[in-house]
């Protein structure tokens, strides 16, 4: 399983915006600076996050958004949801999911609990603790499949 480029760089522009925690403002020029996300993607992901109720428009002289709760009260279950969807690992956890093979699986019934798990571990994981969390370099290679 994978997140979509989108959820990713959803997830990085939260952090960033997070890093500005405080009562400051920023914009999405200085998320994609900080970042090194193309500017569109950034304006784009921005609308969408705000819809979500994730981030907060700031109007005025020099206008921008910030984090529409505490970092700590976001996760990554939020972040990823607000750009996906509801998790689901397969298509036939979705309401109008199409299965040709429904009728003789003997999974279906055990995909919302998968489900459940995986939004759980990312419910977990909050945007304060990325924002705030050292990432070590020997971690990484950790993480790498080889």
């Amino acid at each position: 399983m994978r997140l979509s480029s989108m959820a990713d760089y959803a997830v990085v522009a939260m952090r960033a915006a997070a890093l500005h925690c405080g009562g400051d403002r920023t914009n999405a020029s200085e998320i994609a600076e900080e970042t090194g996300l193309p500017l569109p993607t950034v304006q784009k992901l921005v609308s969408r996050l705000g819809g979500a109720g994730l981030l907060r428009s700031v109007r005025g002289a020099g206008g921008g958004f910030r984090l529409a709760r505490p970092a700590a009260a976001i996760t990554v279950a939020d972040i990823v949801e607000a750009i996906e969807g509801p998790i689901a690992l397969t298509q036939c956890c979705d309401e109008d999911g199409d299965c040709a093979i429904e009728q003789r699986c003997g999974t279906r019934a055990h995909w919302p609990q998968v489900n459940r798990a995986i939004r759980g571990a990312l419910e977990q994981i909050t945007l304060a603790d990325l924002a705030h969390q050292a990432v070590r370099p020997e971690d990484m290679k950790a993480q790498i499949p080889a």
